[in-house]
């Protein structure tokens, strides 16, 4: 090394000991975001209960109020919710969308030629195949009915025209392929579907892009994408910041947050009250498409008796229940006296029948008897596991509440908290005999819109591939009624009018005593005035669906 090297080496290293060292730039999980110097952005912070990993927003396991904002803002969908619950084309991805053929079955979808992922790789058909193969497939995926019933997706034009071929008339398939997914980021990453979206975003296709996604601070930041091909957000940045609601309600107070949407319970819902005395705001209640329900399942072999289901569900008090479950927050009034639409949908009708039968009466006709403070049957006791997805409320509440509910009756019972992949992905897929089935779950019942889609994934069967065609059942309760089963396919189809299916369906659900819906769950949302835009949105959109409209007066 020369004498000018070494001296050169020397000041530099001198140089960097009495200069303070930059901290490293924050590197995008996405490209294609606009960078914007702090003292110059335009952003609404947005308090919110959890920011917890697992972002699929086609996973019970994922399913939240942020991962709904996040698919909203990130992730491109065929067809949107109207203000009126209606669907409509987005013409963000979409040319057209139409029924080109009645036999077979065919939608045609055009998509846009400038609509592509962040990584600049287009949006095509192998998107559309990828989700239709994992939906039909995969365990615990939200409502997989209508997803099942396409036969083959053909492409043309590179991939920009999407032909879709159903085995029979879907009237529901315009809930089909919303947030879609990058294919050729996913279809061979490790982990697979189990993996996808689990703490990332590899690819976006929306009016923001993810700058920072930091779960163990519980931070999101969102900002604008310079690689979205339509009118940009006036925001250019969104972030989601975890607090407990006390927390939140006091950053709202000392301008720290704009807006905030929480699971409130009565205490927030005071503190609310208060905050408005002082400082202009706004607050609205916006119930997410998820139905809380106790799942008393027929492929438990403890359960597969209708006459012990029956006495297990008599031995619960639903108002307590609910009560518990609902914190007397905004979900208190939702209560859901329907086993597939929910309290907030256009064809929502209570169809609870008064609840009879004896307990007693019932155990006993099943051959138990009563041994001192336990059901008995053989001399084993009737000992019932109920699983809740572990760190998810309001289930893991209601499971508990449950457990001291039967254990008051007689029944064993001990609560099962599993991680929620794993719940909905292995235990309550396994229909099998072994002493570790789940007997009873308490569980999301998600609303995607198509309410006959809901019946089918539900309540439903398929047949078995492996047994000859046998129906077997397709849901989480591991449910399947030969009985129902027809109807239940010619409403899905379009044969029978949704209305009339219901009105022969729901009184065997009932009295088949498999789910007993508890209320549907609401979050709060509240504004600061100085934040414009801000509504509930539309239904299954939630309020951050629209905050690429949303504008700070104070910026």
């Amino acid at each position: 090394m020369g004498k000018r090297t070494v001296v050169a080496v020397v000041a530099a290293l001198a140089l960097s000991a009495c200069t303070a060292t930059p901290p490293p730039p924050l590197v995008p999980s996405t490209p294609g975001m606009t960078v914007i110097p702090k003292e110059k952005v335009n952003e609404v912070v947005v308090g919110v209960d959890d920011v917890k990993g697992g972002y699929n927003p086609h996973t019970l396991a994922s399913q939240s109020a942020v991962t709904t904002a996040l698919a909203s803002l990130l992730l491109p969908s065929t067809f949107r919710t109207d203000g009126d619950g209606s669907p409509r084309m987005d013409l963000d991805l979409l040319v057209s969308a139409e029924v080109t053929s009645a036999e077979p079955y065919t939608v045609t979808y055009t998509i846009r030629r400038d609509a592509s992922w962040s990584d600049s790789a287009p949006i095509a058909a192998e998107d559309f195949v990828y989700l239709w193969q994992r939906m039909r497939t995969e365990p615990g995926v939200v409502d997989p009915a209508g997803y099942r019933l396409i036969d083959d997706i053909a492409s043309r034009e590179g991939g920009k025209v999407v032909e879709v071929v159903f085995s029979k008339p879907y009237p529901g398939w315009r809930s089909l392929f919303h947030d879609l997914l990058p294919a050729h980021l996913l279809k061979d990453a490790p982990g697979g579907w189990a993996a996808a979206l689990g703490d990332s975003f590899p690819a976006t296709a929306g009016p923001f892009a993810v700058r920072t996604l930091d779960q163990p601070r519980g931070e999101i930041i969102l900002e604008r994408s310079d690689r979205f091909w339509e009118q940009p957000p006036v925001l250019d940045r969104v972030t989601l910041r975890r607090a407990n609601q006390h927390d939140t309600i006091e950053a709202l107070n000392a301008g720290d947050a704009q807006v905030a949407l929480i699971r409130a319970d009565a205490i927030a819902l005071k503190d609310v009250e208060e905050l408005g005395r002082t400082t202009a705001l706004t607050t609205s209640v916006v119930p997410r498409p998820e139905i809380v329900q106790v799942l008393l399942r027929p492929a438990s072999p403890k359960l597969e008796d209708v006459r012990v289901r029956t006495a297990v569900m008599r031995s619960l008090d639903r108002d307590e229940l609910i009560a518990v479950g609902s914190r007397s927050g905004p979900s208190a009034d939702l209560r859901a006296d329907s086993q597939v639409t929910p309290p907030t949908s256009a064809g929502y009708t209570p169809t609870l029948p008064a609840l009879t039968g004896d307990p007693v009466q019932l155990l006993t006709e099943a051959g138990f008897t009563r041994t001192g403070s336990l059901w008995e049957r053989d001399g084993k006791p009737l000992e019932l596991t109920i699983a809740a997805p572990a760190g998810v409320e309001p289930y893991v509440t209601v499971a508990n509440q449950v457990q001291r509910q039967l254990s008051l009756s007689g029944i064993a019972a001990r609560v099962l908290t599993t991680q929620p992949n794993a719940l909905f992905g292995q235990d309550l897929a396994d229909t099998g005999t072994s002493d570790s089935t789940v007997d009873i779950a308490v569980v999301p019942q998600p609303d995607t819109g198509d309410s006959a889609s809901v019946l089918a994934s539900s309540f439903g069967c398929r047949t078995s591939p492996d047994d000859g065609g046998t129906p077997i059942p397709a849901n989480l309760a591991g449910f399947c009624d030969q009985a129902v089963q027809p109807v239940i396919e010619q409403a899905l189809s379009g044969e029978v009018l949704l209305a009339d299916a219901l009105e022969s369906i729901e009184p065997v659900l009932w009295q088949q005593a498999v789910a007993m819906p508890l209320f549907q769950v609401a979050d709060l949302l509240v504004a600061l005035s100085e934040v414009q835009g801000v509504t509930a949105g539309a239904p299954l959109a939630g309020p951050l669906s629209e905050a690429r409209t949303w504008r700070r007066e104070d910026r």
